[in-house]
């Protein structure tokens, strides 16, 4: 396969390539997982004749994929991270993987979030290879797989460092990009995520006399009413987070029963508790099921976790977002810091102890929908904007 000969030329194949995420269902088929894109991505990697590699983050599944440019006599090294996969395509009016260039737009699924960054990143890589430029600091590539679903491979990224599972990375780097669709603004908080299952039981019978029998769907509908009213209790009870406003609670699930003739034995919802930065997600649940305690007369059980994510602090990535700020500038004209509500690989690099911030092309309202798309004009200014910070990086604070 030839070489693309521009970044929309490349993000048109990267749509094309499918990489859906299942989302927790058990699917399998060619337009499933990350395998694809992992090959796809080795052999650009290859072509560039830099150092790469290819990290198995469930075996058959899903792997990460790394690439490494060092440059001589630096101390310092930059992460640049984007995720591999993208949500499903159920619903979609346009083709999925299509990749189509049309009116200024690229199209399908993905080519927001985040496809479109990973292109930007992996050109603005690309120039840096071929054009060394003096003072550039060792930059690390890493394309990781399921974000959007459970972050194994971030989890495992950040863990690389530490255990020897990476030849590339072997030490933390002194900061990170991670790309997500920001409209060329710089991310510095957001949110974190702590999501779990709480569960009711009864005594199940026949319907014809439910009297008999002890409905757990009944008892959830009085901790769902409970959690109603925490809702707006939580928010209102702590100090809102400057940049990313308060906590948050949300039930996104209810289900139980086996059939319609039978009363229900169990019935479980799911949660959502976002985060923000000062919170920890042990004492939100606690904080939660304290609440209950006080209200039900009966028990309730909370499943473990299945998804702690934690937050984005802005606590030590001034100097990384200022640095960036001076970048985007010039070329996209000024733009600002800012928080967001929802979560991303940056909450698990800044937790592993390295200053992080987000950066990308594209705006969150296009990622997700029916039709996506992200704008070519912010795709070129993207890959400008990676390659100048990577060429003349902050110096980081001593």
């Amino acid at each position: 396969m030839s070489s693309p000969d521009t970044v929309v030329e490349l993000l048109s194949r990267l749509v094309a390539i499918p990489s859906v995420n299942p989302m927790g269902r058990d699917l399998e088929g060619p337009e499933f997982f990350e395998g694809r894109m992992v090959e796809y991505l080795l052999h650009f990697f290859a072509e560039l004749g830099v150092p790469h590699e290819e990290i198995p983050v469930v075996p058959g599944r899903s792997s990460n994929v790394l690439a490494r440019l060092d440059a001589p006599g630096s101390s310092q090294t930059i992460l640049m991270d984007a995720h591999m996969d993208t949500v499903p395509v159920e619903g979609m009016t346009i083709p999925a993987f299509g990749g189509e260039v049309r009116d200024g737009r690229v199209r399908g699924r993905g080519s927001c979030d985040v496809k479109g960054g990973l292109a930007a990143m992996l050109w603005a890589f690309r120039r840096l290879v071929r054009e060394r430029p003096s003072g550039m600091p060792n930059v690390v590539m890493s394309c990781t797989c399921d974000e959007e679903a459970t972050t194994l491979g971030i989890n495992h990224l950040v863990r690389a460092w530490d255990d020897g599972r990476s030849k590339l990375i072997t030490s933390a780097p002194d900061g990170a990009i991670i790309a997500e669709p920001t409209e060329l603004d710089v991310v510095v908080a957001h949110r974190g995520a702590v999501r779990f299952k709480i569960r009711t039981f009864g005594r199940a019978c026949h319907s014809s006399d439910p009297t008999q029998g002890l409905n757990a769907i009944y008892r959830m509908g009085r901790v769902v009413t409970a959690l109603e009213a925490y809702a707006p209790k939580l928010s209102a009870s702590r100090e809102s987070h400057p940049l990313v406003g308060p906590p948050t609670l949300s039930v996104g699930r209810i289900y139980g029963g086996a059939s319609v003739n039978v009363v229900p034995d169990e019935c479980t919802i799911e949660i959502d508790r976002r985060l923000i930065p000062g919170d920890r997600s042990g004492e939100a649940i606690q904080d939660i099921r304290e609440f209950l305690n006080g209200r039900l007369d009966f028990e309730v059980e909370f499943d473990p976790p299945w998804l702690c994510s934690p937050t984005l602090d802005d606590d030590d990535n001034e100097w990384l977002a200022e640095a960036m700020l001076s970048c985007i500038e010039p070329v996209a004209g000024p733009h600002k810091s800012l928080g967001v509500p929802y979560g991303t690989h940056a909450s698990r690099t800044c937790a592993a102890g390295v200053p992080s911030i987000v950066f990308g092309p594209g705006s969150i309202e296009q990622a997700h929908t029916k039709d996506e798309w992200i704008d070519i004009d912010q795709l070129e200014k993207a890959c400008e904007i990676y390659y100048r910070f990577c060429a003349d990086p902050p110096r980081t604070p001593a």
